[in-house]
Formats: structure tokens, C-alpha cells, sequence
């Protein structure tokens, strides 16, 4: 299993309920073929540019380890919800 970080930014007019079941659909998917290390709900900050005419997003952080099948899967999911406007995937190096 390798280690891995994932960003996803949420629509700003989801409510915090919104926000909590979404983080745990996504962990729990992550859960299904891994393990969530830790979770941080960075809360709404400003974006740098528009997206999806939002000039604010709500910050979720997850860092996981899972095997990298499992990415795939969970990107289909990201793109395939609504109230995620932008996500990014990365594999975290060894030290």
C-alpha cells in the first residue's frame, strides 16, 4: 500500500452537515480498500481564481494509505459529485 494526500474543495452554499457526510462518503470509500490516517476540514477560504462561478470553497484534506487501485475509483467519485468543484490526488514519497 502506498501513502497518499488528497485535496477536494466543496461548493460554498453546502451546509456543515453537507460538508461531514460528504468527508465521511469519501473516507469511507477510502476505508473500503485502505486506511484514512487523518482528516482536516480546513473550513471556507477564498480560491485563487473562479471556478464554477465560486469565488470561495470549503477545504477537506485526507491523508490515507491504500493501494493505488483505489485511486481511480475514488476520483470517478469525485467527478461524479456535485457539490465538489475541485480535487487533487497525490502520492506522498518515503522518507
Amino acid at each position: 500500500m502506498n501513502k497518499y494526500e488528497t485535496i477536494f474543495i466543496i461548493n460554498p452554499s453546502v451546509e456543515e452537515a453537507g460538508v461531514k457526510e460528504l468527508t465521511q462518503k469519501f473516507s469511507d470509500l477510502i476505508n473500503s480498500d485502505g486506511k484514512v490516517e487523518s482528516v482536516e476540514e480546513m473550513g471556507k477560504r477564498k480560491l485563487a481564481y473562479e471556478i464554477k462561478k465560486n469565488s470561495e470553497g470549503i477545504y477537506v484534506l485526507i491523508n490515507f494509505e491504500a493501494n493505488p487501485s483505489l485511486i481511480k475509483e475514488l476520483e470517478r467519485v469525485y467527478r461524479i459529485t456535485d457539490e465538489v468543484i475541485k480535487f487533487i490526488v497525490v502520492r506522498k514519497d518515503e522518507e
